[in-house]
Parts: C-alpha cells; sequence; structure tokens
C-alpha cells in the first residue's frame, strides 16, 4: 500500500477506534451517547495527541489517551485538564524507562492528582517529592508543586529503586514509600493499578 494510503487507512481507523471506544464507554454506564462523540473532547484529544512527544505514533496516542480518559474522569471534570495530565505523565513516564500505568497508579496513591499536595512528613506535589532532594541535586530554587517538576523528580526516584530492586516492582515501590521491607503500600499501588490504570 503506498505511504499516502497508509496514512489515509490509519486515520480511518484511529477515527472508528475513538467512535467505538467512546460508544463503549457509554454503554458500560447503561447511557447511550446523546451524540456520537463530544465535539469538545474531540479536540482536546486532538491538541494532546499531536503534542504528544512520547507516543510511537498518533494511533497509539489515541488508543493510550482514550482508554485513560474514563478513570482520569474522576480526578479532573475538565476534558482537557485530563488530556494535558495524561500527556505530561506519559512523557515523564516513558521518559524515566517506566511504565506510564504504574506511574498513574502512583500518583493515585500518593496524591489523588493533587499538585499542591503536602504529606505530614513534608513530601510534596502528585508524586510526594520529599523537598531534600533539591539540595541534593543541586537545584534548590526547584518549584515541586510544579506538575512537570514533580514528575521528574518522581519518576527519576521510582525508576533508581526499580533498577536498586533488580526490577522488582514490590520492592521499589516500597522504597520509594520509605517502608522498605513492608508491603502495604505497593499493594494499594498495585490495587489502583489493577483497577484503573491496566
Amino acid at each position: 500500500m503506498p505511504p499516502a494510503r497508509r496514512t489515509e487507512s490509519t486515520q480511518r481507523l484511529a477515527g472508528l477506534v475513538a467512535g467505538l471506544l467512546f460508544f463503549a464507554a457509554a454503554c458500560a454506564l447503561g447511557n447511550q451517547p446523546a451524540a456520537p462523540v463530544d465535539e469538545e473532547l474531540r479536540h482536546y484529544l486532538k491538541t494532546a495527541i499531536e503534542t504528544s512527544d512520547s507516543f510511537v505514533d498518533r494511533f497509539d496516542a489515541e488508543v493510550w489517551l482514550l482508554s485513560k480518559q474514563e478513570p482520569m474522569g474522576r480526578f479532573f471534570d475538565d476534558p482537557q485538564q485530563r488530556m494535558d495530565m495524561l500527556r505530561r505523565i506519559h512523557r515523564a513516564a516513558s521518559s524515566a524507562g517506566l511504565q506510564p500505568e504504574v506511574v498513574l497508579a502512583v500518583i493515585e496513591v500518593e496524591s489523588r492528582f493533587d499538585r499542591f499536595a503536602v504529606s505530614s512528613a513534608g513530601a510534596q506535589g502528585m508524586m510526594q517529592v520529599m523537598p531534600f532532594w533539591k539540595n541534593e541535586i543541586g537545584h534548590p530554587d526547584d518549584n515541586l508543586t510544579d506538575i512537570d517538576t514533580n514528575l521528574r523528580y518522581g519518576c527519576a526516584i521510582l525508576k533508581h529503586y526499580l533498577n536498586k530492586a533488580n526490577g522488582r516492582l514490590m520492592d521499589a515501590l516500597a522504597r520509594y514509600n520509605g517502608s522498605y521491607g513492608q508491603y502495604w503500600y505497593p499493594r494499594r499501588v498495585m490495587n489502583a493499578w489493577q483497577d484503573n490504570w491496566r
């Protein structure tokens, strides 16, 4: 098939998949869709796909972003905000060599996607990064409530612990939480992953 036809065919397939996913989601909730496609969501999805530099191609981006819309809707009402957050998380996780779905589960457990969350121990932001890390790496002025900064820190830290644990995710998660040797925290993350993000 010539390249032009392949692109056109891929775009048609992506559009069909998008429509089917919207329809299936609506039916699963017991509602028929009011219209075939939510135009506002389509606009934000298109923008997110075109600016998502961590995806192999636009079709992969569309399928992944659509599949995470429903669970992300529990935390963000605005479709644009959902798409933007998913794109940022996918980029940071992919850049660190992590599965974006695991990072989504960590964020759900750590902060429920609250960028201004502060723990009793002083950990900050969506991935609950301890401020001492800023001095450790020589960036004392970094803002851990900045979404991209927090994601870069959190993903780098989690990847470090994953390497240290020789790829054993449960051990890496326990180290990330500071509860190494206990598994209540990794179980919470894995439950969030299994229930909402995988």
